[in-house]
């Protein structure tokens, strides 16, 4: 998993609550393990519409997803996460989540923040206004820099110190490697054998 520490881009205000993972990706582009391609997938049946804010030029390269109550609720799909991703978000910043979908995008290193109500509407109509302005978010401090105010974001410490440290649940496990071979050393000679059964 990639380390996060700091990010700052440009934000998308996507003011609609109760984004289920269906909408951010639907089934047809779920299947398989890849994540090549999913980025062109990311909300595909909304992006027919040319007024989807992701089809205004004016939020291309944006990096910061701003969005409503709720956001990736329904059923869980890592495939959400991963194409968010690989359409180039690296933040998500709402007031609530879906409970999966935000342990999903936590352990895959896209870092969702939940802010206060009052907090995201306000992002939300001053990035109407001025989609160029820059967002800053520091994991290190936890805070988000817009405009001219640092606010303070929660994180519990065990989440904060993987994305830090790009460790996903394989990387915390490889962190043991030396003691799992040198268990399984020790183990060999006590386990059973197959071919002291067939020559019996």
């Amino acid at each position: 998993m990639r380390e996060f520490s700091t990010h700052s881009g440009t934000g998308v205000p996507l003011r609609i609550s109760d984004i289920d993972t269906d909408q951010i990706i639907p089934a047809r582009f779920c299947g398989g393990v890849s994540k090549d391609g999913l980025g062109e997938a990311l909300f595909a049946d909304w992006r027919t519409d040319p007024a989807f804010v992701l089809n205004q030029g004016r939020y291309s390269g944006a990096t910061i997803l701003v969005a409503g109550e709720n956001f990736g609720c329904g059923s869980s799909r890592e495939w959400a996460v991963w194409a968010l991703q690989e359409y180039g978000f690296r933040v998500v910043i709402a007031p609530r989540y879906g409970d999966i979908f935000r342990g999903n995008s936590l352990k895959n290193g896209l870092l969702t923040v939940e802010m206060p109500t009052e907090y995201v509407e306000r992002m939300l109509a001053s990035l109407d206004a001025d989609s160029d302005a820059p967002i800053t978010v520091d994991l290190v401090e936890r805070t988000i820099a817009f405009r001219d105010r640092v606010d303070v974001f929660d994180l519990d410490p065990d989440t904060r110190w993987r994305l830090l440290n790009g460790k996903d649940d394989i990387g915390l496990t490889e962190r043991h490697t030396d003691e799992i071979t040198a268990y399984e050393q020790r183990r060999r000679p006590c386990r059973p054998s197959l071919k002291a059964e067939t020559t019996r």
